[in-house]
């Protein structure tokens, strides 16, 4: 049985449209097995802005002092992972919320605790925890955090948390899904693209901002297993699929 991991943004949690739920069910109508992963940085920095808690980016990533810590872990678990969990319930879909300290499911390691804080990278993702949930026919929305091997909750960037989930469970599709339908060049949204050809584009500053650690993260699920990544804004449709090989589509 094929699974299908597919990383939804925050805000997305607000605008997951019936033709998502759709998708999502033919999915599993067709034998896949379905794991969410959710972001949360809008409602994140909108509640450290209510508690005026400084909100720092460096490389991409959101300074994570203690104080930015328990906000982040509040608003992920508290606020938008039940929002989601409640949704896809409200579908006909059996969901269970999970975190890093459900069965040790996301292990990791700060990166650099005096630049970034308590920022982590994923050093092991917990397979068997995920498909206990799988084989109650149940969908496990996952919050992008994790935990040290002494117990320190750790913030983890999204997008590799779906990667690396992507990988440990030996997921055959990705699904990262952004604000935009995919990769542009010269004006035109590129069908698929190669590893090799993604590092091109970088040098030829096609690919720049945000969209660069999404497809490093993809890049890293592909080496290690997954099939195909899709960066695009709904999976309903393709977007561009990013894969080991290939030329432009």
């Amino acid at each position: 049985m094929s699974k299908i991991v597919v990383k939804i943004g925050g805000v997305a949690s607000d605008n997951l449209t019936k033709k998502f739920f759709q998708q999502i069910e033919q999915w599993q109508a067709c034998g896949h097995e379905i794991i969410i992963v959710h972001g949360g940085g809008y409602y994140i920095t909108e509640m450290m802005e209510r508690l005026n808690i400084p909100v720092m980016i460096k490389d991409g990533l959101r300074v994570t002092t203690e104080q930015a810590l328990k906000v982040t872990q509040m608003v992920l678990i508290g606020q938008v992972q039940p929002t989601i969990t409640t949704l896809f319930q409200q579908h006909g879909f059996g969901t269970i919320g999970l975190n890093a300290s459900c069965d040790n499911l996301i292990q990791g390691k700060l990166i650099d605790q005096k630049k970034l804080g308590y920022v982590g990278e994923i050093t092991d993702v917990h397979r068997a925890a995920i498909e206990s949930v799988l084989h109650k026919n149940y969908i496990p929305i996952i919050a992008p955090l994790g935990m040290t091997n002494t117990g320190q909750w750790l913030n983890v960037n999204a997008d590799d948390t779906a990667c690396k989930i992507a990988e440990a469970v030996d997921a055959n599709t990705l699904y990262l899904l952004t604000d935009v339908p995919g990769v542009k060049q010269s004006g035109e949204w590129l069908e698929k693209v190669s590893i090799t050809e993604v590092e091109q584009l970088k040098k030829e500053k096609v690919i720049t901002g945000g969209m660069i650690p999404k497809l490093e993260s993809a890049m890293d699920a592909l080496e290690n297993g997954v099939s195909e990544v899709h960066i695009t804004n709904c999976i309903e449709k393709s977007g561009t699929v990013i894969v080991k090989e290939g030329v432009f589509a």
